[in-house]
């Protein structure tokens, strides 16, 4: 981007640019300072609205399961997955700093800050796989049990 490009929010001095929601300020964030300690600050600035995002995705999935699955027992048997899968997601976040880190090490300043793509990239995944896809399932299974009667 350019500083001529209307979707550069680089043009703007802070607080100088188009009505800015919290929700774009999350997503939109200013990169981080280009130094190692820096990246990985910016990066851990994030990590609780991260679980809180992933905590409530994984919450609306939870009450999908509970409307559409018969019997009950079989949303107590996922439960047991929450503490890995939560753990695999704080994981993947973590090489979130680390590949912006690794990639200003090579290049150095000749590479534009990558963190905001990433971590938009990374939530949205795993927003995807702990809501999307799940609920996507559950609603074949519930549809599965009602064209068969099996509700």
């Amino acid at each position: 981007m350019t500083p001529s490009d209307p979707m550069s929010m680089e043009q703007y001095p802070a607080g100088d640019g188009p009505a800015e929601s919290a929700l774009v300020r999350f997503l939109y964030p200013a990169p981080a300072e280009r130094k190692v300690g820096g990246i990985i600050k910016w990066w851990e600035k994030r990590r609780l609205a991260y679980n809180a995002v992933l905590a409530g995705s994984g919450i609306g999935t939870i009450f999908m399961a509970l409307l559409t699955l018969n019997p009950l027992s079989e949303v107590v048997q996922a439960l047991p997955a929450i503490l890995p899968f939560g753990i695999m997601a704080n994981l993947c976040y973590t090489l979130g700093w680390m590949v912006e880190s690794a990639l200003h090490r090579i290049w150095g300043r000749s590479l534009r800050p990558v963190g905001p793509a990433l971590f938009r990239a990374g939530l949205t995944l795993a927003v995807g796989v702990t809501f999307v896809i799940p609920t996507i399932m559950l609603m074949v299974a519930f549809v599965v049990r009602l064209v068969t009667g099996n509700l």
